[in-house]
């Protein structure tokens, strides 16, 4: 009988030791995805305050017509936040890319996830996640 107890007792310590790495497995998992769309909803923040910004007259603080000069600062939106690092790049009259840098490794290489997207004045491409 001492040993059937023993026996349950070993076995019960392996399965809560695999429960308890799944949950932090799961956890691991859910919270790249989290900041993965996080991510992209600030980088669709970032375009969507940019094509305000594009259609506004450069008399009211707005690029006229083009995204020529436009920055981060003239959006309201910071370059960093608790999600990510954000910054506008191949800046052109008519388009220009946003990259969003996020705070977690999603593939384990050592970089950070990232989001981009081209930006024009009446749409957003197609968003891009490099893949792990």
């Amino acid at each position: 009988m001492g040993q059937q107890q023993l026996l349950l007792l070993i076995l019960s310590a392996i399965i809560v030791g695999i429960a308890i790495v799944m949950g932090i497995n799961m956890f691991g998992e859910n919270a790249v995805q989290a900041n993965q769309d996080a991510v992209t909803q600030d980088v669709l923040t970032v375009a969507s305050r940019a094509q305000g910004w594009y259609r506004r007259p450069t008399q009211m603080g707005g690029g006229g017509r083009s995204f020529i000069g436009l920055d981060l600062a003239d959006l309201n939106f910071a370059t960093t936040n608790d999600n990510g690092a954000y910054a506008l790049s191949g800046i052109a009259a008519g388009q220009f890319v946003v990259t969003g840098t996020g705070t977690e490794d999603g593939d384990s290489d050592g970089g950070m996830l990232s989001v981009t997207v081209t930006v024009f004045p009446d749409s957003v491409g197609t968003m891009t996640y490099p893949e792990p």
